[in-house]
């Protein structure tokens, strides 16, 4: 008797520390209206697309010292260098000790800022998208001048006397794709044709040319009905005498796609943040850096909601999904290649 009355006290009490629990997740839930698109750790009750400040002031954070790092590349001491001027700025404004934190790969980065090693950074325009979901990462400026951030479109182009006038006028053509990973000229157009009406493969006949610049010459010389190309390439091309820019139409542009992105961690405290804002956005290169980044000169504000929405479409419609499984398949990705540079580095080739 003694113990069943023991093992229905240790029920009653099991049981009663299961809805403790369940109460507590939903009463976090509850916590947080809206959730969108980023991990449960973080909340978008503003329904701006990231993070907000948490909002127990106990959570934001005011370190001493601010790290700071941009997107990974093969030598991460070119960009320790370029941005040496910067980050004496940063900690003049802010008052802060400011330290560069070396990255070997994107999905390191992420990993950084989600486990709070990390407070301000740079991420290239793909993995800006995991930051923002599973790092808590505020975007709020581009590399750019005093008009506009740094970055192209995507435009189509046509010979000047070409029949195809819009869009639509594609349908049977033969247009030039580049290549299957070139995102102006392949995966872009797949992703936002389709809103103009138009699937490639099905709709008109798609022929890799290999580069921009030999789309835009076959479609000069005729090869070519119509070609998908990077704006900037299209600019070159004619500033240096290639091409007469004259010769062609453009019958399609998509919105500016954006370079790398900086921000910070969305749980610092708001004066702090603030301060480094107003840092990056009253900061200009000085002329050693500007060289270093074709020609910027500053940090232009954007809003990732609305500037980062064509490569959103574009993740969308290409299967890359910013989640925790998508960064995890990154990470393989990122591995593989590391592993494959080592081998042929070792073997000499």
């Amino acid at each position: 008797m003694r113990t069943l009355k023991f093992d229905v006290k240790r029920t009653l009490k099991s049981l009663l520390t299961m809805i403790f629990l369940f109460s507590t997740v939903a009463a976090n839930a509850d916590n947080c209206s809206n959730r969108g698109a980023l991990d449960d750790k973080f909340c978008d009750e503003n329904y701006d697309m990231v993070a907000d400040l948490p909002k127990d002031s106990s959570k934001w954070r005011n370190p001493n010292t601010l790290v700071f790092t941009y997107t990974p590349v093969e030598d991460p001491a070119v960009y320790k260098d370029a941005f040496a001027d910067f980050q004496a700025y940063l900690g003049k404004i802010t008052g802060k000790k400011v330290v560069y934190y070396t990255v070997h790969s994107n999905s390191a980065e992420v990993e950084a800022l989600r486990s709070g090693r990390l407070h301000i950074a740079g991420f290239s325009t793909g993995p800006t998208g995991y930051a923002v979901n599973l790092g808590g990462y505020v975007p709020m400026a581009v590399k750019g001048y005093p008009e506009a951030f740094q970055g192209y479109n995507l435009i189509v182009i046509v010979k000047k006397d070409s029949p195809i006038k819009t869009m639509a006028d594609m349908k049977g053509k033969t247009i030039a794709h580049t290549s299957s990973s070139s995102n102006s000229g392949n995966l872009a157009p797949r992703a936002l044709f389709p809103n103009e009406g138009l699937i490639p493969d099905e709709d008109y006949k798609v022929v890799y040319s290999g580069k921009h610049d030999q789309s835009i010459l076959g479609v000069a010389s005729g090869d070519y009905d119509a070609a998908p190309v990077a704006s900037d390439v299209f600019d070159r091309m004619a500033a240096a005498g290639r091409i007469n820019g004259d010769d062609f139409r453009i019958i399609f542009r998509s919105p500016r796609f954006p370079t790398s992105s900086f921000g910070y961690a969305h749980d610092l405290n708001p004066e702090l943040a603030k301060q480094i804002v107003f840092a990056f956005y009253t900061y200009r290169f000085p002329e050693e850096m500007s060289k270093q980044f074709k020609g910027a000169d500053r940090f232009f504000p954007i809003n990732y909601e609305d500037d980062w929405a064509v490569i959103r479409d574009i993740a969308h419609a290409t299967g890359a999904a910013y989640t925790k499984a998508g960064l995890a398949l990154l990470a393989e990705k990122e591995a593989a290649k590391a592993k494959a540079k080592a081998e042929k580095k070792k073997s000499g080739g």
